[in-house]
């Protein structure tokens, strides 16, 4: 692909942009967060919670650090008791970094903080909004990462379900479910009586169905429901076999659970089935816990078990 220099008001342009997002998350401060921190030290501690005990080698690629700079960072958290190191067993020149205690506890008032902080202005959005800078932010991070690890992840965008919809959601369930689990059509049925459950008591602050597109298409979909007042359940998870791997179910689930916390549900729970392994995954990789199983027979199969995951709210 041929490379053309860009306008000098496009510059302009992307310059007006970066001045306008560093006073929007404050990162014209001398210190992040109303603490004793600098960005750059913040950013150490978020990788250090974050990651399995990482090396400095991994915090220099990760976060574009001189490694002098990083040193002479480390040793100042070191210092400060946040920090520890860990010499690896097996190559005595590296060391592994880990929170202390007291790195712990003064990490997390940071990380709630920054929370609260980016929850107060995406808060000001309509949820349609939120997901439209979400997109333009992915479409950001796929041109300008220069490792090239989002260039091959196309964009996707999220919406609220409308007329249509519910049709495409009954008859991709039933055709998926056949074609890799050999569900038959009593499979289809049930997702249809939830869909139109779904619709003929809809309650739209409380409940929510998003619908992921790229190009155009429709990739995949998720339904938060209530079941009670506290409780309420994540439903009819579905990703397309072509748009698998583009990080669309843990966002689908990820938007379940930030909208049922705004809500003022206390837990969230769903139904799924052991043979379902990558929605298990993305299940417990968003902090769901495994609460009871149980053998049936339904759809063709012989048996089947079926089980529930809960997540505190």
């Amino acid at each position: 692909m041929s490379r053309i220099a860009p306008a000098r008001q496009t510059i302009r342009d992307v310059r007006h942009f970066n001045r306008f997002y560093t006073k929007q998350i404050g990162l014209l401060q001398d210190r992040m967060l109303s603490s004793p921190f600098s960005l750059t030290e913040v950013r150490i501690l978020y990788e250090i919670a974050h990651r399995r005990k990482p090396t400095a080698s991994a915090l220099i690629e990760e976060l574009g650090l001189d490694a002098g700079y990083l040193s002479r960072s480390l040793t100042k958290l070191e210092r400060q008791q946040l920090i520890q190191r860990e010499r690896s067993v097996a190559d005595g020149r590296q060391s592994f970094l880990t929170l202390t205690t007291k790195g712990q506890h003064t990490f997390h008032p940071l990380e709630t903080r920054s929370n609260q902080q980016v929850g107060a202005m995406l808060g000001r959005l309509t949820p349609e909004q939120q997901n439209q800078l979400l997109s333009a932010m992915h479409t950001i991070q796929g041109h300008l990462d220069v490792t090239g690890q989002t260039d091959a992840r196309p964009s996707f965008t999220l919406r609220a379900h409308r007329p249509g919809d519910m049709g495409w959601v009954v008859y991709r369930h039933g055709e998926l479910y056949w074609r890799e689990y050999g569900y038959d059509e009593r499979f289809e049925a049930l997702v249809a009586h939830i869909v139109g459950d779904f619709i003929q008591h809809f309650d739209r602050k409380r409940e929510h169905c998003w619908i992921a597109e790229k190009d155009g298409q429709i990739m995949g979909t998720v339904f938060l429901v209530k079941k009670s007042l506290s409780v309420c359940k994540l439903r009819l998870l579905l990703v397309e076999p072509a748009a698998r791997g583009l990080g669309i179910g843990r966002r689908l689930v990820s938007e379940c659970v930030r909208f049922g916390r705004k809500a003022g549900y206390k837990k969230m729970i769903l139904w799924t089935q052991s043979e379902l392994g990558a929605a298990r995954h993305l299940y417990k990789e968003a902090g769901f816990r495994l609460s009871g199983q149980k053998r049936h027979k339904s759809w063709g199969h012989r048996t089947l078990t079926s089980e529930v995951w809960e997540l505190k709210l």
